[in-house]
């Protein structure tokens, strides 16, 4: 099946700003050298084949899609050991939050982002699955919002579908070390090659620093706040002939966290027996661990293309508190392990019935194992709200659930005339866990060239989006009961699937071969809203539901590109308000239940306006690039206040890149980087403790240096 862009909605291609012409002519004329000098090996024309064929079978007709590739990321400051949700943020509408409140939102949704890797949509983990990838790994990226064809469920707000990096006809393969600010070393390494029909791609990284979550201080340096992470990758195919493919695809990340210290505090609670150490002292840890296993069979019978994977998931999260410090402080200790287990299959097929129709077809099952279990400390209050003892005493609070996800679509992209396509169906998503729920989901996306280098989309979908089984839990609030975790609210209802009616409208234009400019505009009306927020010092997040929300925004996004230099600029305007919580009322205080009830809010990750930017310029085997990120700050619920009426101060921070290559050395193809992030030393709030389902301060990273070396072989 061959591709038309034209009558897809014109992409942006964010990579282009940072293409060159000299990138392409150098490129061609390798490829011409090539061409002409030997014949391509079979293995490598068959492995292009079938990732075309793959491709293909995601439709993005009437879509709003962006594209990252590995040439984009080469200009972030630390290159390809840049966090991958950092990565994510160059992005219209992607705005930023901490580490422990999400990371990213994508048009001002809290989370409910999917992450597929080749086709494959992996489950989510408790730890994040954002920060388990390793952006090394990534050949390209798309990511896909808006109204989305029936093909796309459950997660939503943007689709993140990478394609990795594979095997190579020459083996080889690449070696590097970063280190900088904060005591941060990152040494990584891949391998890739071909023998016969078998190729392989691996990857790992090993890193260490003292900023693994945001500091609660406008400091440099935070207090105890190392991280040691590892991460591994692996893709291994074989081609059985030259339409069949078998795959196995893994991935592991470990990492281990201290919780940063804020010192300065005073403690709430006598502890018997005990001294109670400094604020600045306290020991609380996180561990966090996910690992998956992907084996495909990807088939291409003429018009006919399918794939179909079964895959295995496992993520944990275990945080240990400070044992006098935690009970001293907020008079709670709780000991938290937290596991999910995962197990599903995913089939996608596409056929070309004619020259007008192409069909589409699939469907996904997904079985969880969840386990949480707590052992909480707590002191015994009287009747007043006085503490009664101080000799604390251990609850424990364990729960478990086994839960299903079923899904089935179909749709046709339907090529109506030259200008015209449109792609309609249905899915049908159906939950069972903490509740059972089911929805028929109808879609249906338009695009339209309007003239050679204009494209305009728009589209309606239907959403259903289950909660997180793996963050979800029963209530338990009665073990509580006369103690210091009792909950101000008795009552806890089941969190419920959001339901959602998303209209979304998009125009594209090429200005010039140099200028692209794309306007998109969306809003989503929603039932059973589902937010998160951080109730605890573990750095779990807990969903609840707001009765009904609604989210609006507009996006616009330039790219230009000349010879040596070129840029991107991505304004975002948006607002997202909720009233009524419904789920989880236990986890918030009276007032705040009852102002909600009646009032719309601001959701705490709603962020007006966000900007995203950037420029290089290269010379020869040197290149130089700056990129900016701009938000007008978050919610925050001010001093008497009504609940995230208010919002941080805005900020900016600017970063700088410079690389050089050296070429032909006698231990390779060299690389030296510099990178300088927050440039200017920003000071800037990224959260200030309050708002809704808020946690402690969270402060950007301050001015870091970071210098790099890598050799490819």
């Amino acid at each position: 099946m061959q591709h038309k862009p034209q009558l897809r909605t014109l992409p942006l291609l964010l990579a282009a700003a940072f293409y060159s012409h000299h990138a392409y002519a150098e490129d061609a004329a390798t490829t011409t050298a090539t061409d002409s000098a030997t014949v391509m090996p079979s293995v490598e024309v068959t492995a292009a084949h079938l990732k075309s064929a793959r491709i293909d079978l995601s439709p993005n007709v009437g879509t709003t899609i962006y594209s990252i590739d590995k040439h984009m990321v080469d200009q972030l400051g630390q290159g390809d050991n840049t966090p991958f949700n950092e990565v994510l943020l160059r992005l219209p509408g992607v705005s930023q939050d901490s580490k422990g409140s999400g990371s990213i939102h994508v048009r001002d949704d809290h989370g409910n982002v999917q992450y597929r890797v080749n086709g494959v949509q992996l489950p989510e983990s408790i730890s994040g699955f954002g920060q388990s990838i390793d952006t090394r790994f990534v050949e390209s990226t798309d990511f896909i919002t808006g109204a989305l064809p029936a093909q796309f469920g459950l997660r939503t707000a943007g689709i993140i579908d990478i394609q990795t990096k594979e095997g190579q006809p020459t083996s080889g393969g690449r070696v590097g070390v970063l280190v900088g600010s904060h005591d941060y070393v990152q040494p990584s390494a891949e391998f890739f090659g071909t023998q016969g029909a078998f190729n392989y791609y691996l990857s790992g990284s090993y890193l260490s620093n003292g900023l693994g979550i945001e500091n609660p201080l406008p400091t440099t340096s935070a207090l105890h706040d190392r991280t040691k992470q590892t991460k591994s990758f692996g893709t291994l195919s074989y081609f059985v002939d030259d339409n069949t493919r078998l795959g196995l695809m893994f991935g592991t990340y470990n990492g281990r966290f201290q919780i940063p210290n804020n010192p300065g505090q005073d403690a709430s609670f006598a502890v018997s027996g005990a001294t109670v150490p400094d604020s600045s002292q306290l020991n609380e840890n996180q561990r966090e661990v996910n690992r998956f296993v992907v084996l495909s069979l990807q088939k291409s019978l003429g018009d006919l293309n399918y794939q179909v994977s079964t895959f295995h998931q496992y993520s944990e999260l275990h945080y240990t508190p400070d044992p006098i410090g935690d009970l001293a402080y907020n008079g709670v200790a709780s000991n938290t392990l937290r596991s999910n287990t995962s197990n599903g299959l995913q089939f996608d097929a596409s056929y070309k019935l004619n020259d007008t129709h192409t069909i589409r077809t699939g469907l996904a099952y997904t079985r969880q194992t969840t386990h949480s279990d707590n052992s909480v400390g707590v002191f015994d209050l009287n009747d007043d709200g006085t503490q009664a003892s101080t000799v604390p005493r251990t609850i424990v609070d364990n729960t478990s659930m086994v839960g299903k996800q079923s899904s089935v679509y179909l749709q046709d992209e339907w090529h109506i005339g030259a200008p015209l396509t449109i792609n309609y169906g249905v899915r049908f998503d159906k939950v069972q866990a903490y509740v059972d729920e089911q929805q028929w989901s109808p879609r249906i996306n338009v695009s339209y060239q309007l003239a050679k280098g204009t494209a305009l989309h728009a589209g309606y979908s239907r959403y259903f989006t289950p909660p997180p089984q793996e963050l979800a839990a029963q209530s338990s609030i009665d073990k509580y009961a006369g103690t210091t975790n009792a909950p101000e609210v008795a009552t806890s209802d089941n969190v419920k699937s959001e339901r959602t009616n998303y209209y979304d409208i998009g125009l594209s234009h090429q200005f010039s071969e140099q200028l692209t400019v794309t306007a998109d505009a969306y809003y989503k009306k929603i039932h059973n809203m589902l937010d998160e927020g951080q109730f605890g010092q573990a750095l779990i997040l807990s969903p609840f539901n707001y009765d009904h929300g609604f989210a609006k925004g507009l996006e616009l996004s330039a790219v230009y590109n000349q010879k040596n230099w070129g840029g991107f600029l991505n304004v975002t305007t948006q607002k997202a308000e909720a009233s009524d919580i419904v789920s989880g009322q236990s986890l918030f205080g009276a007032d705040e239940l009852a102002y909600i009830a009646n009032h719309y809010v601001h959701v705490d990750h709603d962020q007006t306006v966000s900007v995203s930017g950037g420029a290089h310029y290269h010379w020869g085997d040197s290149q130089i690039s700056s990129d900016v990120l701009y938000g007008s700050g978050l919610r925050m619920t001010p001093d008497g206040g009504a609940p995230n009426s208010g919002h941080l101060p805005h900020y900016t921070t600017v970063n700088f890149a410079l690389t050089h290559t050296w070429k032909a050395t006698p231990v390779g193809t060299i690389e030296g980087r510099l990178a300088l992030i927050n440039a200017f030393d920003k000071v800037y709030l990224l959260r200030d403790g309050s708002g809704i389902g808020v946690g402690a301060p969270q402060y950007g990273e301050r001015r870091s240096l970071y210098a790099g070396i890598s050799t490819s072989f």
